[in-house]
């Protein structure tokens, strides 16, 4: 089920979804062999039980659509591909999702997919550097505050 060839001929919408799901967390360093942790470390990082994973890579249940975002995010897929790819949605309404306004900010990961950072070392300084100049930000508005409040 983890290969590519499998996702086309996968029967069932959780089969074709469990498939590619499968695939891209191997290629996102799961090791998802039995009794390896690959599985916890996936359900983990995807809030999922790790029941709800194994039911989901062996596709006999998709997951609910909240968690559609975590589990792409973790296997380093776009969402947009993580649905289409995944037989969740047409190619035409993943065109339609983009167009679509945020109504919240993009986290760290979601802007380095965007981008198209997917190399491993590349991805981690990118985090941190943006983790930093959070950090930086936050320290920095007390004291923007406090100028504008002598300034009135």
């Amino acid at each position: 089920m983890g290969t590519t060839d499998n996702t086309r001929e996968s029967s069932t919408p959780a089969e074709r979804f469990g498939a590619v799901v499968h695939e891209a967390a191997q290629r996102a360093g799961y090791d998802l062999r039995p009794g390896s942790g690959g599985r916890v470390a996936l359900a983990r990082d995807t809030g999922m039980s790790a029941s709800a994973v194994g039911r989901m890579l062996r596709g006999e249940t998709l997951p609910r659509p909240s968690q559609f975002e975590r589990i792409a995010r973790a296997v380093h897929l776009d969402l947009h591909e993580l649905l289409v790819r995944g037989g969740v949605i047409s190619a035409e309404s993943a065109n339609d999702l983009s167009e679509r306004v945020r109504s919240q900010p993009i986290t760290p990961e979601e802007a380095a997919d965007a981008w198209g950072i997917t190399n491993p070392m590349v991805r981690k300084i990118l985090l941190a550097d943006i983790a930093q100049a959070i950090s930086l930000q936050r320290e920095a508005e007390p004291e923007q505050q406090e100028g504008s409040a002598a300034q009135r």
